[in-house]
């Protein structure tokens, strides 16, 4: 599965680069610890988008080519920002027989989204994930670790519902 990167423009802060920048700082003269500055430049953004990336490789003196192998080879970190609502898809073995293939696909259509996006207002992201370990309960996704099982592809718009319609 290849990791999608975000449509949505980049609008980090200044507070956020001070807080990378000083994380670099106690690092950069150890390139072994690349990836403990990824993990933190992921708690500051959500995310680790292009421009994050350059950061990293600029301060840690790495190149921007090693710093996206490592984002892109690594499924804890994220090219793409996650929404309010993250909903996740399991397609592992239990699920997949029973429909969550189709699941997603109407998890998509109904947010106008693809597995991997967030949406523009930031409301929505999706992903698929390969087990969530409630395989009894076939197929199962999730909406911010709340589990949805034994659904059908009719069953998304009603509970999607109650996400759109949440007061923010």
């Amino acid at each position: 599965m290849q990791k999608k990167i975000s449509k949505i423009p980049f609008k980090g802060t200044p507070e956020q680069e001070a807080q990378l920048k000083a994380v670099i700082a106690e690092c950069k003269d150890d390139k072994s610890r690349l990836m403990h500055v990824m993990q933190k430049a992921q708690d500051i953004y959500g995310y680790l988008p292009y421009e994050v990336q350059v950061m990293i490789a600029e301060g840690m003196d790495v190149p921007l080519e090693k710093v996206y192998g490592v984002s892109t080879f690594y499924a804890q970190f994220a090219l793409a920002p996650k929404g309010k609502y993250n909903v996740s898809v399991c397609l592992g073995t239990a699920c997949y027989v029973k429909g969550s293939q189709d699941v997603l696909d109407r998890i998509c259509k109904e947010l106008g989204i693809e597995e991997g996006e967030c949406s523009e207002d930031g409301k929505f992201s999706i992903e698929a994930c390969r087990c969530i370990g409630a395989c009894g309960l076939a197929p199962v996704f999730t909406v911010n670790g709340e589990v949805y099982g034994k659904v059908t592809a009719d069953d998304v718009p009603g509970i999607l519902a109650k996400y759109k319609n949440a007061e923010d």
